[in-house]
C-alpha cells in the first residue's frame, strides 16, 4: 500500500496530462479544462513531494 501512495502525486500529474490532451484534440476551446488540468498538474507535483518526504 505504501507503493501505491507513494506515487499517488504521479498518477494526479497524468491525468493533469490528460486533460490537456483531452483540450488540445477538443473542436470547442473552454478553458474549464485548463483550469482542471493546471490544478492536477501542481497538486501533483506536491503531493508527491509531500508524500515522499512523509513515507521515506
Amino acid at each position: 500500500m505504501k507503493e501505491f501512495v507513494k506515487y499517488l502525486g504521479v498518477f494526479v500529474v497524468l491525468i493533469g496530462v490528460v486533460l490537456l490532451a483531452v483540450y488540445t484534440f477538443q473542436r470547442q476551446t473552454e478553458n474549464t479544462l485548463l483550469l482542471a488540468s493546471i490544478i492536477a498538474v501542481i497538486s501533483g507535483v506536491l503531493a508527491h513531494i509531500v508524500l515522499n518526504k512523509v513515507i521515506d
